[in-house]
């Protein structure tokens, strides 16, 4: 049996019949996720979805808080409140997250960390942090990593290189996501990170990002099309990256997290992705990583 199934490979799976399986996508009652208009199912959650329903909701562990921890996505951002799934965002940067889904503090998380060696993201991170954890990679988006200035770029920022002429750049804390690919962009271009001048204050959202921006504390940074767009500045595109929500296996079945999943397939989301813009969510809800099941 192939590991993502299809609708007809699903319901032989189960032995019951297509339009069984077809009630329970209906119901939000079965993980899947909808790629290029045909339903997947992996295989990997299949069982455990199986194996939960046997045991009535799987064997006692100490509860998790609903909350998506780690980076901050302003489309993530609107879909938890407009999804009603009552998950709490706590916005920390990337590496806070997946720590926090490590000690349990979290039931999932938002990363966007590029490997430098490697150039894939966030499952080397997941690897090395979450070795043994009982997780999933879901896909979340595509998104457009570049240089936001202040209207009509006065300052003429358009590569990497032109932040080491001198500009009040903004930095994110640490552990972001948007940090750690601006100091390995920095590097491939043989620019020191510690050699720019940096604005006062950190932004720890795209938004604190776009204000500073806008209220002239700064002159520019590195952010996603969609922190340009909400303050209508200037937006020049160096990279294309993937946001991922690495989420709790046990989580992953409970109302909260389906509910948003849900909501991410619905046309009232891919409308507000394309009106943010710099998003591409093809593939939103696709698994593209299975974690190890813990003993």
């Amino acid at each position: 049996m192939p590991e993502m199934m299809t609708t007809r490979e699903v319901a032989d799976y189960l032995r019951v019949k297509e339009r069984k399986i077809y009630d329970l996508i209906r119901q939000d009652a079965i993980p899947c996720a909808r790629v290029s208009g045909k339903w997947l199912f992996p295989k990997a959650l299949i069982d455990r979805w199986v194996l939960q329903s046997v045991q009535g909701g799987g064997v006692a562990a100490k509860p998790v808080p609903p909350v998506i921890a780690g980076s901050h996505d302003p489309l993530l951002d609107w879909a938890i409140r407009e999804s009603g799934s009552a998950l709490a965002f706590l916005s920390g940067g990337s590496l806070d997250g997946l720590q926090r889904v490590a000690d349990g503090a979290a039931a999932l998380c938002g990363a966007h960390m590029r490997d430098a060696e490697t150039g894939t993201y966030n499952i080397p991170w997941v690897e090395r942090i979450l070795a043994g954890s009982d997780v999933v990679v879901i896909a979340w988006a595509r998104r457009q990593q570049g240089l936001v200035v202040a209207p009509g770029n006065p300052l003429g920022i358009r590569i990497i290189a032109d932040l080491a002429r001198g500009p009040r750049v903004v930095r994110r804390q640490e552990g972001a996501g948007s940090r750690l690919l601006l100091e390995q962009l920095l590097a491939e271009e043989g620019c020191d990170p510690e050699a720019l001048v940096y604005a006062e204050g950190i932004a720890r959202t795209e938004a604190d990002l776009g204000a500073m921006i806008v209220d002239g504390k700064a002159d520019a940074g590195l952010a996603i099309g969609a922190a340009a767009s909400m303050f209508r500045l200037d937006f020049m595109p160096l990279h294309e990256e993937r946001f991922d929500l690495i989420v709790r296996r046990r989580e992953f079945f409970e109302p909260p997290v389906q509910a948003l999943l849900a909501f991410a397939r619905s046309p009232a989301f891919e409308i507000r992705a394309g009106e943010l813009g710099g998003y591409d969510v093809s593939s939103t809800g696709a698994v593209v990583w299975n974690g190890v099941s813990a003993p």
